[in-house]
């Protein structure tokens, strides 16, 4: 193994019917598919080595992404072109790579640095009618909080923190769509889906389906200093 291992940042996706893997799964499939490969990843030191590779924030199960991320480690630079045709054989289509590129050594993690996460969620009722939804979730963003119940654990968010760029919808008869922006840090990360229920909730439509894609992870900038 080289002193210095290089880092490939590698994009993927995760659709279709593997969008219902838990972030453990993706994981796992993630790993196997670097280890078809004729990559030399680097691993960890100690009793119980393993790849050095890095993910992103995870995805809720059944929630899509089209701009998801991991660090691998090598051992041997390898072209980044070269390792990403040789990811793209060998991942499922559902999980495929987009982009593989080297980014420094010294930088933060993925999960420290992606802080702004890009949301697109498509709702579809029969019933809903025009105004209705895009009014029930300005309601639920206008009350500048939101509780949730997630596995046994209560949790109370400041929208105003993390929806710094609020929520724009589209409305059709029978179909609205959300774009919104999650900002995730110490308190976790808003489930965009809780937060269309809670407005469907209000509207009486709990039966409403809701399909979420996550469209782009990215870093805040920090503001401008002033002279």
């Amino acid at each position: 193994m080289a002193d210095m291992p290089f880092r490939l940042r590698v994009s993927f996706v995760k659709n279709g019917r593997l969008r219902f893997l838990s972030h453990l799964e993706v994981v796992h499939a993630l790993e196997r598919a670097v280890r078809r490969t004729e990559l030399e990843y680097a691993v960890t030191q100690g009793f119980n080595p393993r790849m050095k590779i890095a993910f992103g924030p995870a995805l809720p199960v059944g929630t899509a992404g089209l701009d998801e991320a991991f660090d691998l480690w090598l051992a041997r630079l390898v072209p980044s072109d070269e390792a990403y045709r040789m990811l793209r054989a060998s991942t499922p289509e559902g999980l495929a790579p987009t982009e593989a590129r080297y980014v420094n050594e010294r930088g933060p993690s993925l999960t420290a640095a992606m802080t702004l996460a890009s949301y697109e969620v498509v709702v579809e009722d029969p019933g809903m009618g025009p105004g209705r939804f895009a009014e029930a979730l300005a309601g639920v963003i206008g009350s500048g909080s939101l509780a949730i119940e997630h596995k046994g654990a209560h949790k109370v968010y400041d929208l105003t923190v993390c929806l710094p760029e609020g929520a724009q919808v589209s409305e059709e008869p029978g179909r609205g769509v959300v774009s919104m922006t999650v900002r995730m840090g110490a308190w976790g990360s808003l489930r965009p889906e809780a937060l269309v229920r809670e407005a469907l909730g209000r509207m009486d439509a709990q039966e409403a389906s809701v399909a979420v894609t996550r469209t782009r992870l990215r870093p805040e900038e920090a503001p401008a200093a002033r002279g």
